[in-house]
């Protein structure tokens, strides 16, 4: 069995692998939910008020109403049931708040858990007389809106008198820690929900908080935000396949021919392939378990970073006519490889920000810091890009290479959109997220991560196809010792399925047609020359 045959097998039986394993992933089952943990966290003074925020997340409606029993969590996260669960929460104050009171004291202390829709938040807290808002109730305020002083104030929703939603936590005698028992609260309708524990006691001032809140959706514990990305990296993974199908099985074809070039955007295609998958995993893990694994979710961003940067790379050595117009990199080898090293750092500094254990929907103040320099980064690549390629097409038409010239036309075009639309789509993404401040179109908020990916795999679709492995491949190929009329008949000869040791047969027969040609003419003017002497 030769060569080819032995690749092809072996492909097949990773093709294979590959799908079993989509598979067995996509049949796995959710048991438990998305968890937020608080561990001692400290409450902190906002106006006349002390808050420890206990989470944000996109929640759809309960198909469901029906409560669990006591102690029996649904073993099926897609039981159509949507809620926010308290386990284990406690909150303790200190030595000395405690003993300002007596032991048989009923009530010395109390804790407000407030759940509220986005769109109900100015439902929490009032103003009197128009001035600074305050959380508590207040003196005025009570005898304007009627609250109760000491606790927050709650003003019912238009929508549902019920919410949002108040659980009382009290400190009893002399102890120093108070429990909120184990129970649900159910999700009415879709939304963007906000967790808060609240106390307007000061003399719980240093008080802190224990235990964990699990937040579940109807069909999986993915938050609202992130829930469509684990279906579209399915898709993905499927895309990315069926792209590897179509490369490799060229690429080990017409092994002997493969350029430099084309190694390279094989890493490419398997490392995109691999990226997706691991995408899917970590959201699959996700839902499964309620926590983000810190391993999984490393290595899926690690893996993109990779992506990006080896691709970003790929483009600017296309673009200075590596392999075409020039052999080497040269000179500025060490400058390209300093470049890559510094995008990968900060690209995987801005994704491990981002996504390593990240669990709630609110995007965190130091990945907006991070996004700076990697969009500086970015930047200078598109203009260096740019520049190397409309030297790249001088050289290619001061030549007169029409097959290579109208590849890098493509190519630039192909550039030229895409950078259109980032831009565009950047500023959409600024427009989303400066009219969105408090999240509440969460539901569409996953298309600005997907549509990234969707353009990067719709760019490397277009470099497939112009740089495919092929009989023609060397039609790129940088050569000195052929002037420009040989590389246009032999790239003719190659389109029109000439083979390569045909190709001097070709020019053999045109040189004896023009000698002939040649012979003809001069026959005819030794003839002229005798009829002149008679």
């Amino acid at each position: 069995m030769n060569f080819v045959g032995i690749s092809n097998l072996r492909f097949i039986a990773v093709t294979t692998l590959y799908l079993f394993l989509v598979l067995v992933l996509l049949a796995i089952d959710s048991t438990d939910a998305s968890i937020h943990v608080y561990d001692r966290d400290p409450f902190r003074e906002v106006g006349n008020a002390y808050l420890v925020s206990g989470g944000s997340e996109g929640l759809a409606a309960s198909r469901i109403t029906t409560p669990l029993p006591r102690h029996s969590p649904s073993a099926n996260a897609n039981d159509g049931r949507s809620y926010i669960g308290f386990q284990n929460i406690t909150f303790q104050r200190t030595e000395a708040s405690a003993s300002k009171h007596s032991k048989t004291a009923r009530r010395t202390g109390l804790v407000q858990v407030i759940i509220f829709e986005a769109a109900d938040r100015d439902n929490i807290g009032g103003s009197p007389y128009g001035g600074q808002r305050s959380i508590c109730c207040t003196p005025d305020l009570s005898k304007i809106e009627g609250c109760k002083q000491g606790e927050v104030i709650r003003i019912p929703s238009k929508t549902d008198p019920n919410w949002p939603v108040t659980v009382n936590v009290y400190f009893r005698g002399q102890s120093k820690t108070a429990q909120l028992k184990t129970t649900e609260a159910y999700i009415p309708k879709t939304g963007m929900y906000n967790l808060f524990f609240i106390s307007c006691d000061p003399n719980l001032k240093g008080m802190t908080l224990t235990g964990q809140t699990s937040w579940k959706n109807p069909d999986g514990y993915l938050p609202g935000r992130m829930a469509p990305l684990k279906k579209f990296y399915v898709i993905m993974a499927i895309a990315y396949l069926l792209l590897s199908i179509a490369w490799f099985s060229q690429y080990v074809r017409f092994w002997d021919d493969v350029l430099q070039l084309q190694h390279l955007i094989s890493v490419i295609v398997g490392v995109g392939l691999f990226e997706m998958t691991l995408w899917y995993f970590d959201y699959a893990y996700f839902n499964n378990t309620g926590t983000r694994p810190v391993l999984i979710t490393t290595w899926v961003v690690t893996v993109g970073a990779l992506r990006r940067t080896v691709s970003r790379l790929l483009i600017l050595c296309v673009s200075m006519g590596y392999g075409v117009v020039r052999p080497t990199l040269g000179g500025i080898t060490t400058k390209v490889m300093l470049l890559g090293v510094t995008y990968f750092l900060s690209t995987e500094l801005l994704n491990v920000t981002e996504y390593v254990g990240a669990i709630s929907d609110k995007a965190g103040r130091a990945r907006v810091l991070l996004v700076l320099p990697n969009a500086l980064l970015d930047a200078f690549l598109i203009m260096w890009i740019f520049t190397s390629l409309s030297k790249t097409l001088s050289q290619l038409q001061a030549k007169r290479s029409s097959v290579k010239l109208d590849t890098y036309r493509k190519f630039s075009n192909a550039l030229v959109i895409t950078v259109v639309l980032s831009v565009v789509w950047i500023g959409y993404e600024v427009y989303f997220k400066a009219t969105d401040p408090f999240n509440e179109r969460w539901q569409s908020d996953w298309i600005i991560t997907a549509f990234w990916d969707i353009l990067a795999f719709a760019l490397l679709c277009v470099i497939c196809y112009l740089w495919a492995p092929s009989l023609s491949s060397q039609r790129y190929a940088y050569s000195e010792e052929k002037g420009d009329d040989s590389d246009e008949e032999e790239s003719e000869a190659l389109y029109s399925g000439t083979p390569k040791g045909d190709i001097s047969m070709v020019n053999q027969e045109r040189r004896e047609k023009n000698g002939h040609n040649m012979d003809d003419f001069d026959l005819e003017d030794d003839d002229d020359t005798e009829d002149k002497r008679n």
